[in-house]
């Protein structure tokens, strides 16, 4: 008689145990924390000592909107606007003219370029002043003729000087520009029966635009605060209004602070506007647009928004 033998099952199986969760624990950056606290403690000894010096900063808000602050800076950006002008189109032709098959074209924009990239705009601006040492009259004929001294007015020279200084770095800046557009676009153009000029500017122009903006938008900012070397001309931008109003009201430095301020207003603004142009020309070649500041603004407060319900509702 065979024993049954009783087998009991064992226990289950059980699927082994996995490894046991990496607890995280974030690198501490305390070099971070250190500068960040030397910064601060830098700013605000700084703040420190200007509230302590013997500035008048009353002086400032009631000068700010003042009818002659706000003439220079109506001039200031006008002389902006118009060198800027000047620049860009002397700019586009010295550019083609570099890039000519022509070498005497190509001599004159080279030197050009050269002359004006290599001399001060301060030295430039006083040369036109004076050249009335070398051309004592203008003469065009019936058309004008006068004394240099009254031809070459303040505006002019700050004009000239500027707007034509600034040629020679837009000549550089169209001709990367152009240089960037394939030369099968080109090619292409020609092989159609359209004129060189009509390639460039209908197909070669548009595309460099892209290149070509955010460096004029830069130069135009640099322009803006570069028309304060016209005081030494005599003409009336922000600066020399500034500097005129601080020596009658016996607060120079206080002057000198607002001039500051407005210059940060304007080119805050120019920035601002920069901003939407490079968007606007990115448009070809970039697939997804970079969100513009109000869009920032909408989606950190969304995110805010989502977080507060979210906590809410555990």
């Amino acid at each position: 008689m065979t024993a049954d033998i009783d087998k009991t099952d064992g226990p289950a199986d059980t699927p082994p145990a996995g490894p046991e969760a990496i607890k995280a624990i974030p690198v501490r950056h305390y070099g971070r924390y250190i500068s960040a606290v030397v910064a601060l403690a830098a700013l605000g000894a700084i703040v420190y000592a200007f509230s302590q010096g013997r500035i008048n900063w009353g002086a400032i808000p009631d000068y700010f909107f003042n009818d002659r602050i706000l003439s220079g800076v109506g001039k200031t950006l006008l002389l902006t606007v118009l060198c800027m002008l000047i620049g860009i189109v002397g700019g586009i032709l010295l550019a083609v003219m570099r890039l000519s098959k022509n070498p005497v074209t190509s001599s004159i924009a080279w030197f050009y370029i050269w002359f004006f990239r290599g001399t001060p705009v301060l030295v430039q601006l006083i040369v036109w002043f004076n050249l009335g040492l070398v051309f004592e009259y203008i003469n065009l004929g019936p058309i004008y003729k006068d004394e240099w001294s009254q031809f070459m007015t303040p505006f002019l020279t700050a004009l000239l000087g500027l707007g034509l200084n600034e040629a020679a770095y837009m000549a550089e800046i169209c001709r990367a520009g152009l240089l960037a557009v394939d030369e099968g676009q080109t090619e292409a153009s020609h092989a159609l029966g359209m004129s060189h000029a009509k390639t460039l500017r209908r197909i070669v122009i548009p595309q460099a635009m892209r290149v070509i903006v955010p460096p004029t938008g830069n130069e135009v900012i640099n322009m803006l605060k570069t028309t304060s070397l016209v005081s030494v001309v005599q003409y009336s931008e922000l600066l020399r209004v500034a500097q005129d109003i601080g020596q009658t009201s016996g607060a120079p430095a206080e002057m000198l602070f607002l001039a500051a301020a407005w210059y940060l207003v304007l080119t805050s603004v120019f920035s601002v506007g920069q901003y939407y142009l490079e968007r606007y020309y990115a448009r070809g070649s970039s697939h997804s647009l970079p969100a513009t500041p109000l869009q920032k603004i909408r989606a950190n407060l969304l995110s805010l928004s989502n977080r507060s319900s979210a906590g809410g509702a555990a």
